[in-house]
């Protein structure tokens, strides 16, 4: 039996509701293809596998085959379930339909705090950049506006967004294939002596730390995907949703691909994994030294400031439009709906307030308050990919029976492959569970699931003593 829920006028267009009530549609075809393409290519590629790199050794080409396989399964359910049911909430929506409240609660505010602390983290770290260049400008002063003027932007339209979000997803793009360009002509020798596989099976060999140092890897691999759910939240606010959504997913699983592998291949083939600049200067700087481009390190700067300020905008836009859908569901406080000329101006700005406040944290207690956010952040990306494997299962299986015209993409190998990749994301909490600083992250994140889902709960019984009782 299906379970009926009260959607918001974005989730039902036909509610009835004025023009200044509901979100507008201003996002193109191109600008959701770039956003998915874009969304999941961000400065933990540029900078962040460098950690990576450093602690599984060339093995990380596997990691990120398994990830990357991981990510482009979640990726096609959430493609199924927006392509059938476009909706600004996106997976909390269909959390909440087929789940309960509790679900829809808790995957739909663990998502907004991953967001807002992702802005915090990024604004510091292009803060830092800035402050490299332009030294008069303290750090926090670059933060502040930065976060002013993405504030600003999101606030007037929401194809400000998008077209921001297209261009700083084109440059990143672009970045890519250029790296993987020189890349090959440096393995093939066009720029010195082909490496061979001297760096694969030297330096302690393919697994030069074992187990442990996969384990260690995994965990920075899994947090370099978070983001890709934005393209399933944009899509409600394009001119045709369902078609929009359909498309991207499917033009952007196989090139997610070929970036991240490729990347990382094209790293461990030419530098030692060893080499302490992978860690400190990041794997694209390392080899676009090796390989003797000019100005490699500045490059590299400005395309990770580019990623920075992508993943600003784009998280503030999600994590604005995921408050909008729960509050318009009864799961927030009623003054964040307010919609002004087809944006959710209040929640743009909680939005961009928490993540001030969090930057402020960052500065005042960095290793207790801000280090603990960013752990509950990390992790928050398992739990809602965990609820996403589990909406998908129920809801595949009612669309069949009822609707099965909505089935636009389907997910592949249903239900085996939702099993698959709901088993391998318990085996990422049980790798977290077996170290110290795992453990500390999975405790923090219990404790404010089990919050949100209480809080759920509680929803849940009154709406249905509030429907027994009418």
């Amino acid at each position: 039996m299906s379970r009926t829920i009260t959607r918001s006028p974005q989730d039902s267009p036909d509610a009835g509701q004025n023009s200044e009530s509901v979100l507008s549609h201003g996002l193109k075809q191109r600008h959701l293809s770039m956003i998915a393409l874009g969304g999941v290519i961000g400065a933990g590629l540029f900078v962040g596998s460098g950690v990576g790199i450093a602690a599984a050794g060339p093995a990380i080409v596997l990691l990120f085959m398994g990830t990357g396989a991981l990510v482009m399964l979640i990726m096609r359910m959430l493609g199924e379930m927006s392509a059938a049911r476009p909706s600004t909430g996106s997976f909390s929506v269909h959390a909440e339909e087929e789940i309960g409240s509790w679900a829809g609660t808790t995957s739909g505010w663990m998502y907004w705090l991953m967001l807002c602390a992702g802005v915090a983290a990024e604004a510091t770290a292009a803060g830092t950049i800035m402050h490299s260049w332009v030294s008069f400008i303290p750090a926090y002063g670059w933060v502040a506006i930065f976060m002013v003027f993405f504030c600003a932007s999101n606030l007037t339209a929401v194809k400000n967004f998008g077209e921001f979000e297209f261009w700083f997803s084109a440059v990143k793009v672009a970045a890519i294939v250029a790296f993987l360009v020189l890349g090959l002509l440096g393995i093939l020798g066009v720029f010195g002596s082909a490496p061979g596989t001297s760096h694969l099976t030297g330096h302690g060999g393919f697994f030069p730390t074992g187990v442990a140092g996969l384990a260690a890897g995994l965990l920075t691999t899994i947090s370099g995907f978070a983001g890709l759910e934005t393209v399933t939240i944009a899509a409600a606010e394009s001119d045709n949703p369902s078609r929009n959504v359909a498309r991207a997913v499917r033009t952007a699983v196989w090139r997610i691909a070929v970036f991240y592998i490729g990347s990382m291949a094209v790293v461990v083939t030419l530098v030692p994994w060893n080499d302490p600049k992978v860690a400190t200067d990041g794997p694209y700087v390392t080899v676009l030294d090796q390989l003797g481009i000019p100005a490699a390190g500045t490059i590299m700067q400005i395309v990770v400031l580019v990623a920075l300020l992508s993943a600003m905008n784009a998280n503030i836009y999600g994590s604005s439009r995921m408050a909008y859908s729960l509050v318009s569901r009864g799961q927030g406080p009623r003054f964040l709906g307010k919609v002004t000329r087809g944006v959710p101006a209040a929640a743009v700005l909680a939005s961009c307030v928490f993540g001030f406040a969090a930057v402020i944290a960052g500065i005042v207690w960095p290793t207790t308050v801000f280090a603990w956010l960013l752990n509950i952040a990390g992790c928050s990306v398992l739990v809602v990919w965990s609820i996403v494997c589990l909406t998908q299962l129920k809801m595949r299986r009612r669309l069949e029976r009822e609707s099965p015209e909505l089935l636009s993409v389907r997910m592949w190998g249903f239900p085996y492959l939702t099993w698959l990749t709901l088993a391998g994301i318990l085996g990422v909490f049980a790798v977290m569970a077996a170290n110290a600083d795992g453990r500390h992250q999975l405790i923090g994140t219990a404790v404010v699931v089990a919050v949100l889902a209480g809080a759920g709960h509680l929803k849940q019984r009154r709406d249905r003593q509030a429907a027994e009782s009418a």
